[in-house]
């Protein structure tokens, strides 16, 4: 709390400190809800669900800080289309190379060369963080949902039992988005040397890490017997651990993620400057004789503009919301858009089969008919009378 407040004091970057702010926030959060779980088992689950919602949302603001520390989203897609330039030995690209720089942007890239894929890593990186947030925050409410129906078997591995299957997903999805987030950090890591970002990163990773494979290895410790499996003991031993981590991550965090980098930040960018100068006359005597001697005082006040505490936490969550919001509409949609293109071509596919396709030449068949009548007057001369029809008819061969 201590950093949590130095930072909205010297809220001089807002663009970095809102997500220092939210990351810093993890230890109190997650130090207060398992004091509560200690204090009344009961509301164990309910610290659980709030505890993962906030996991996600923290992965997802460390990566937002990282954006922040290199100048923005639209730098760091400058940034990321520079490094791919440079590694394909391209100081510019011509018209005529965009195709086939594209073309070097597989999928696979980003396992093994991340820094030739230009934007779509940071593209990739994003996505990956989000997806984890939209998963993690579902599986949380749906986990509360199966225990209120006695299914979700909290730490036992059965079948019937939603909580393997949802061990399972939150699994490859966490791994997912730190694997993104470990892809951007390799390739960027050399502009972000400024704010020491290795020894932000490994804090921040172990406790997001650790804390979730410390809960899977204590389940699995106590179904195979080696601890006592009542969930009581385990949901105890849980909380009682991540109490202990979360003190040491606090007294980290204090030098990881200091505040004092911001204090001057706003004197040095936004400052006014205003000099006052007095000067007085004086008469000193000498041999007898009076001689004036001028002194001269110049004050400088420096005036910096700062922001109240309410208008930082202000900041911090309505900023942060908004950008939060806009993310997760813009995953959703990507996610939404290629199975929209799949149901239209599954339509078009369906309709070519029931309708049948046109012909070579796109025309139906088309057949002259012509009948002629021939009829006998009273006078016993005769009348003939012709008649053309035009009928078109569909290929039955199509």
């Amino acid at each position: 709390m201590f950093s949590i407040l130095r930072h909205l004091k010297w809220y001089t970057n807002p663009s970095e400190q809102k997500w220092i702010i939210s990351v810093l926030l993890m230890v109190p959060i997650y130090a207060i809800e398992s004091i509560i779980s200690l204090w009344n088992p009961k509301l164990s689950l309910s610290c659980d669900i709030l505890r993962n919602c906030y996991e996600a949302f923290a992965l997802y603001s460390f990566g937002c800080y990282l954006v922040a520390c290199l100048g923005g989203e639209e730098r760091v897609i400058e940034i990321l289309e520079n490094e791919t330039r440079k590694r394909l030995n391209e100081p510019l690209l011509e018209e005529e190379d965009i195709k086939r720089l594209a073309d070097e942007r597989s999928f696979h890239h980003f396992f093994f060369r991340p820094n030739i894929i230009g934007s779509d890593l940071y593209s990739i990186e994003k996505f990956g963080l989000v997806q984890y947030m939209i998963l993690k925050t579902f599986c949380a409410f749906l986990a509360f949902i199966l225990e209120i129906f006695g299914v979700y078997g909290d730490g036992e591995f059965k079948w019937y039992y939603g909580y393997p299957y949802i061990t399972v997903v939150l699994n490859f999805s966490q791994m997912w988005a730190l694997y993104c987030l470990v892809q951007f950090y390799k390739v960027t890591h050399h502009r972000l040397e400024s704010i020491k970002p290795l020894a932000k990163f490994i804090s921040f990773k172990a406790i997001v890490f650790a804390t979730w494979w410390q809960g899977v290895g204590i389940a699995i410790i106590c179904y195979v017997g080696l601890l006592p499996k009542e969930g009581k003991f385990q949901n105890g031993l849980q909380d009682f651990l991540i109490c202990i981590e979360m003190a040491i991550a606090a007294v980290a965090h204090i030098f990881v993620f200091s505040g004092k980098s911001y204090r001057y930040m706003r004197i040095l960018e936004e400052r006014t400057i205003t000099g006052e100068e007095t000067k007085a006359i004086l008469k000193l005597e000498e041999d007898g004789k009076s001689k004036p001697t001028i002194i001269e005082e110049k004050e400088t006040h420096v005036e910096v503009p700062g922001t109240s505490m309410r208008e930082s936490v202000q900041d911090v969550v309505l900023g942060g919301g908004k950008h939060v919001v806009k993310d997760v509409v813009l995953t959703i949609t990507q996610a939404i858009e290629p199975m929209e293109k799949g149901v239209t071509k599954m339509q078009e596919t369906f309709h070519q089969i029931n309708v049948g396709p046109e012909d070579e030449e796109g025309e139906p068949k088309v057949e002259v008919e012509q009948h002629i009548e021939e009829n006998t007057t009273e006078s016993g001369s005769r009348i003939r009378s012709s008649e053309t029809v035009v009928v078109a008819k569909p290929d039955d061969g199509g």
